[in-house]
């Protein structure tokens, strides 16, 4: 099984970022967490090196491809709480330092089934499934539960206001298509500008239609992320 390539990796934004040592690629990300473009570029400098792991520990590609994107959803985080300074006296490796977590990572987590498996590595790669599930952080918990619940299982405008109602929730169907339309408005401008531009290939702005806003958002992500 080849290494899969990913093509956010040859866009401009990420290629003008090549001449970066590993240390202000991380002091950069930490710096300005409303650009994506430091976290991709970390992405595309070391992806090959933690699949590799990661495919020579686990023989199925489907998890193999759930286990990177669990990885690279950890290493996301982890990141951004490193400190840098410290660790500098320390000579840091950031190779190392991604060598050691995803080592972490193969030991510690528990791998579901093929068939219980949901996650498309080509529908969404790492980098966008961590910036879609810090935006959908950003919603109120109504608004993420009803966006969950028409991408992620596809139900019907009035299947989700009748478990709503059921919920204690006072909604209609035509109220559920009103929120969902916002909900997918302001998961848009949560996302940072340079990830719309990357993975959208447009400018951040404000979708009107509603198909458009649904294609956007239908990225197949990891059902664990999505637990409401």
């Amino acid at each position: 099984m080849q290494i899969p390539a990913f093509p956010e990796c040859n866009h401009s934004q990420v290629q003008a970022l090549h001449h970066h040592s590993d240390c202000e690629l991380l002091t950069l990300f930490q710096r300005h967490p409303e650009d994506g473009k430091y976290f991709l570029a970390i992405f595309c400098r070391y992806s090959p090196i933690v699949y590799s792991l990661i495919q020579h520990s686990v023989r199925s590609p489907a998890q193999t491809h759930y286990l990177f994107a669990i990885t690279w959803r950890h290493l996301f985080y982890e990141l951004g709480g490193i400190d840098i300074s410290q660790q500098l006296a320390q000579n840091f490796s950031l190779q190392n330092w991604l060598i050691q977590v995803t080592a972490l990572c193969i030991n510690r987590v528990e791998l579901p089934a093929v068939e219980e498996i949901n996650y498309s590595l080509q529908s969404a790669t790492p980098p966008l499934w961590c910036f879609m599930e810090q935006a959908l952080d950003s919603l109120t918990p109504r608004q993420r539960l009803m966006v969950l619940m028409a991408q992620t299982f596809h139900w019907s405008e009035s299947r989700i206001a009748a478990y709503l109602q059921a919920e204690g929730e006072m909604i209609s169907a035509h109220q559920v298509r009103q929120e969902l339309e916002e909900g997918y408005q302001l998961l848009e401008l949560a996302l940072p500008e340079d990830i719309c531009e990357i993975y959208l290939k447009r400018s951040r702005q404000l979708s009107q239609e509603r198909a458009e806003l649904e294609d956007i958002f239908r990225l197949n992500p990891l059902e664990p992320v999505f637990e409401a």
